[in-house]
C-alpha cells in the first residue's frame, strides 16, 4: 500500500527534525557546552528572562534567556562562540549567575513564539493580589448570578486583567468551588459550580477576549502559553481579603479552542467540625467512638467529588493535640491544616502513596492519611500500619461500603490483615439542602404517608422512629437568598459499616456482597439510600437530590 503524501511529509519533517538535533548535539560537545531541547523538554519560556532581550536582536544573534529566577539565568543559543552572540551572552550575564546551552533553530523558534506575549502582560508571579477595596465593591454588587453576569457586560471593554479579577471575584462572592471556561465555536463562555451544579454565568466572550483570557490563566498557572494542542495543569495563588485562596488550574484542547477549569480552593468554606457534616447522632457517635482508637484503617469511599476527603480532614482536626504526630501523604494537598505535618505526592520523584507511606511510617506517627488506596502495595502497607499501632486514614472508589472489602481482596490484599486492620468503612454522597427561605411543604396523601410509615417501620431499631412522628416533605421554591435555585448549600448522606467480629468471621471465608450486607443489616446498618431518605422527611433535601446520587428510590410516592 503507497503511503500517502501528507504521510511523507510528515516523516521527512520528523527525519529533519532529528537530523537537526543531532547535529546541534555535536556542535554543543565541540563548544564544550551542554545540549537542550527546549521543545523535547518542553520548558515554558519566562516573560522576565525574555524581557531581558529585545525581539529582534535575539533573532538577530540567535540567542534567547529563557528562565530567570533569584539563583541563576539560564541562556540558549544557536552558536554561543559566534562573536555578536558571545557580545551578547556577555551582556546579559552581568549581575547574574547564567548557564548557556546550545541549542537548534526550532528550538529557538519555539522560545521566540513567546515574545508575543511580552508586550501587553506584566511580570507574573503566581499570585494575584486583588485590590481589597475593589473586592468589597464587587462583593456588594454581586449576590446572583444575573448581577455578575451585568457585571461582565458593563466591563466588556475593560483589559483582560481587569476581566480575569471579575470573573475570579464572582466565583468567590457566590461561593463557587470551580470555574469554567469553555470555548464555543463563535464565542467563549463560563460556568460556575456551586453546591455541585453547573450554572451559566456568560456566554458571549469574542473570541480575541476570549483567548486573552485564556492565555492570562495560563500565564497565572506557570503554563506554556505557545502549547495548545496538549492538557496542562497549573496553579497559582489569590491573596484576598487577608486570606490566600489557592486556585488549580487544568487546560485541555478542544474543538474550538481551549477550555479551562479553575478549583477555588477557599480554606474558610473547609468545614472541619466534624459536627457539621450532616450525620444523624447514632453515626456521630460510631464515627467518635472508632476514630478514638488508637489503631487501625478507616476507609472513606465513595466517587470523586462525594466529599470524603473534608470527611478525613474533620476527623484529623477531631482527633489532633500536642501529644500526637499527625502525617498526610496526598494527591494533591486538597486544604493545609495547622499542626498537621502534610506531604504531596510526587511521582517523579517516587514519592507514591506507597513509598510515602513507608517514609511516613520511619517518621514515628500516631495517626496517618493516606490519600487514596490504589495498588495491592498501598492497601497492604496501609493495614500493616493499622496493625501496628496506627490509625490510618484512607479512602477507596467503591459504590458503597460493603464493597470495599471484595475491592480491597481483588486488589490483593491478603485477609489475615484485612480482617483485623479495618475497623471502619464509610460510603459517603453529597446532597443540596433546601432553602429555608423558601421551600414549600409537598401535600402528601394518606396512602403516601403509609408509605413513608412502613419504610420508617422497616429500619433497625437503631432509628428513634418518635424523631420521625411527624412527615413532612418539602420541595425547592427559589427566592433572592438562594438565587432563585431553591437550594443553598450541601449536606452529606452516610453509610457507616463497623468491622465487627462477625464481619472479620466472614472476610476469612469465602464471602459475596450479598452476605456482607446481610451481616451488615443484623448488626443494624442503615444503607445510604436510607439515610437519604431520612434527610428527606426531616425537611433537609428533596427526593430529586436523593435519587440523583443514590438512585431511584422505587418505594417512594409520585
Amino acid at each position: 500500500m503507497f503511503q500517502s503524501q501528507k504521510g511523507v511529509d510528515e516523516e521527512l519533517k520528523k527525519q529533519r527534525r532529528i537530523a537537526e538535533e543531532n547535529d546541534t548535539r555535536r556542535r554543543a560537545a565541540r563548544a564544550g557546552l551542554p545540549y537542550l531541547d527546549l521543545i523535547a523538554a518542553k520548558i515554558p519560556v519566562n516573560l522576565k528572562a525574555l524581557r531581558l532581550l529585545k525581539e529582534d536582536e535575539s533573532k538577530r544573534t540567535m540567542v534567547i534567556p529563557f528562565e530567570l529566577t533569584q539563583a541563576k539565568l539560564l541562556i540558549a543559543a544557536y552558536d554561543p562562540l559566534k562573536p555578536e552572540s558571545a557580545e551578547v551572552i556577555e551582556r546579559l550575564k552581568k549581575g547574574h549567575a547564567s548557564e548557556v546551552f546550545v541549542v537548534s533553530p526550532n528550538s529557538l523558534a519555539y522560545g521566540w513564539g513567546y515574545y508575543q506575549y511580552v508586550t501587553d502582560v506584566k511580570d507574573i508571579s503566581g499570585s494575584v493580589n486583588i485590590n481589597p477595596a475593589h473586592l468589597e465593591e464587587l462583593f456588594a454588587k454581586i449576590s446572583t448570578i444575573n448581577d455578575l453576569t451585568a457585571e461582565i457586560e458593563a466591563h466588556t471593554g475593560e483589559f483582560t486583567s481587569q476581566m480575569l479579577e471579575i470573573v475570579i471575584a464572582g466565583g468567590l462572592a457566590l461561593k463557587a468551588s470551580d470555574i469554567h471556561l469553555e470555548a464555543n465555536e463563535d464565542s467563549g463562555a463560563f460556568r460556575l459550580r456551586m453546591d455541585g451544579v453547573l450554572h451559566n454565568a456568560y456566554d458571549k466572550f469574542e473570541k480575541a477576549t476570549y483567548h486573552s483570557i485564556v492565555t492570562r490563566v495560563k500565564l497565572l498557572s506557570n503554563l506554556k502559553l505557545n502549547i495548545h494542542g496538549e492538557a496542562q495543569d497549573g496553579r497559582f495563588t489569590i491573596h484576598a481579603k487577608g486570606k490566600s485562596i489557592e486556585v488549580r488550574t487544568s487546560v485541555i484542547p478542544s474543538e474550538y479552542g481551549e477550555t479551562v477549569v479553575m478549583r477555588l480552593l477557599d480554606p474558610t468554606s473547609l468545614k472541619v467540625n466534624l459536627e457539621e457534616l450532616g450525620w444523624r447522632p447514632d453515626l456521630l457517635a460510631i464515627a467518635k467512638h472508632e476514630i478514638s482508637q488508637p489503631n487501625g484503617l478507616i476507609l472513606n469511599t465513595g466517587p470523586t467529588g462525594s466529599g470524603k476527603t473534608t470527611t478525613l480532614y474533620a476527623f484529623l482536626q477531631h482527633v489532633r493535640n500536642t501529644e500526637i504526630n499527625i502525617i498526610t501523604v496526598e494527591d494533591p494537598i486538597e486544604y493545609h491544616l495547622a499542626g498537621i505535618s502534610q506531604t504531596q505526592v510526587d511521582e517523579a520523584a517516587d514519592y507514591t502513596f506507597a513509598n510515602g507511606l513507608r517514609s511516613i511510617l520511619r517518621q514515628d506517627p500516631d495517626v496517618v492519611l493516606v490519600g487514596e488506596i490504589r495498588d495491592k502495595d498501598t492497601a497492604e502497607t496501609a493495614l500493616n500500619a493499622a496493625l501496628t499501632g496506627h490509625l490510618v486514614f484512607s479512602t477507596l472508589h467503591t459504590n458503597d461500603s460493603v464493597g470495599a472489602i471484595p475491592r480491597l481482596l481483588n486488589l490483593g490484599a491478603q485477609a489475615q490483615i484485612l480482617a483485623p486492620g479495618l475497623r471502619l468503612i464509610i460510603a459517603q454522597r453529597l446532597v443540596r439542602v433546601l432553602c429555608d427561605d423558601c421551600k414549600k411543604p409537598r401535600e402528601l396523601a394518606p396512602e403516601a404517608k403509609a408509605r413513608i410509615r412502613k419504610f420508617l417501620d422497616e429500619l433497625p431499631p437503631v432509628i428513634d422512629k418518635a424523631g420521625y412522628a411527624d412527615i413532612r416533605v418539602y420541595e425547592p421554591v427559589g427566592c433572592e437568598k438562594c438565587q432563585g435555585i431553591g437550594y443553598r448549600g450541601r449536606t452529606s448522606v452516610f453509610e457507616l459499616f463497623t468491622v465487627t467480629t462477625e464481619i472479620q468471621r466472614l472476610i476469612y471465608g469465602n464471602i459475596t456482597d450479598f452476605d456482607l450486607k446481610d451481616a451488615a443489616r443484623k448488626q443494624g446498618m442503615i444503607f445510604l439510600q436510607e439515610d437519604g431518605v431520612l434527610k428527606i422527611i426531616s425537611g433537609i433535601t428533596s427526593i430529586e437530590e436523593v435519587e440523583d446520587v443514590t438512585g431511584s428510590v422505587e418505594w417512594w410516592p409520585r
